[in-house]
């Protein structure tokens, strides 16, 4: 029996309208928000690129760290700039949390986001894909596109 392949032409590709994008280094952020831009239909679409700052269990929630906040703001202004290069708005978010994980998770949910956009670590420990990326796959009511290293 001869085994042919068939061919099928697929018309109606996934338009996603909310998109998340953690950003972490310059890196992740300039694929991550280029990725999200090419997934996004040109009209109406919108990414909301986040920042997550880890705030260690001694401080509290609000304090001051400065280093982090320069380097946050500095990522999304990039995104930004990716984003509006491509014609598709950008929201963007810094958000203190205990775990980067569960922060990327609530930001998506507030968003009613159809797709999260994350990066596997480059140094995966026990987990698969890292502690945050792990954790995304788990809880998130959305599709999770993970990028590789």
């Amino acid at each position: 029996m001869a085994v042919r392949a068939l061919r099928t032409t697929r018309t109606d590709r996934v338009a996603y309208r909310r998109i998340v994008v953690p950003l972490g280094d310059e890196e992740e952020s300039e694929l991550g928000v280029a990725l999200a831009a090419e997934l996004a239909p040109e009209a109406g679409a919108a990414i909301t690129a986040v920042v997550v700052i880890e705030v260690p269990a001694e401080l509290p929630l609000e304090a001051h760290m400065h280093e982090e906040e320069g380097l946050a703001r500095k990522a999304l202004e990039k995104a930004d700039a990716i984003a509006a290069s491509r014609g598709v708005r950008l929201r963007s978010r810094i958000v203190r949390a205990r775990a980067r994980g569960e922060a990327i998770v609530a930001e998506a949910e507030a968003a009613g986001a159809d797709l999260i956009v994350v990066r596997a670590s480059r140094h995966p420990g026990t987990a698969l894909f890292g502690r945050t990326v792990d954790y995304v796959l788990r809880h998130a009511n959305c599709r999770v596109l993970v990028m590789r290293p």
